[in-house]
């Protein structure tokens, strides 16, 4: 079974320092998808604007800058508040966004208590998965049989 955490929560899409317009948002973790966190954004169109990064860049970004190129985010302050805020490049254009810090660290707290750090991938069955993969099988031994014996286990001279 697997677990979702999700989190509703209104962002502002910074469109200058003395402009920023509010844009409703959904968090969401799944433990069949451990290392990523998805955001949807909520933009008045019949479609909502999907990203999807590693629940790791989230979680550091709220203590410190990090990521590169597609995504990157990091703590600040505006108007003495805490937040998070996003930086997200595409094709298609470029997006500041800026995120309650406590909202978010909240909302993270309860996707590690789901699935704490370094678990991630007990989640997926990839040791299971693996180890399935790699047994051996009776085929097994045909194949790593010498089919062509050496002459010197021969008797005949």
């Amino acid at each position: 079974m697997h677990t979702v955490v999700e989190r509703e929560l209104e962002l502002k899409l910074v469109l200058s320092p003395e402009r920023s317009i509010p844009v409703p948002a959904r968090l969401t973790y799944r433990t069949n998808d451990p290392y990523a966190v998805h955001i949807a954004f909520h933009i008045g169109s019949d479609h909502p604007v999907n990203w999807t990064f590693a629940r790791e860049l989230l979680v550091e970004g709220v203590f410190r800058p990090c990521g590169h190129g597609d995504v990157r985010v990091w703590p600040t302050k505006v108007d003495g508040r805490s937040v998070v805020l996003m930086a997200l490049s595409s094709p298609d254009g470029d997006a500041l966004l800026e995120a309650p810090a406590a909202q978010i660290s909240a909302w993270l707290e309860r996707t590690l208590r789901v699935v704490p750090p370094g678990s991630e991938a007990e989640q997926l069955g990839i040791d299971a998965g693996l180890a399935e993969l790699l047994a051996p099988t009776p085929a097994d031994d045909l194949y790593l049989r010498d089919p062509w014996p050496s002459d010197e286990s021969s008797d005949e001279r």
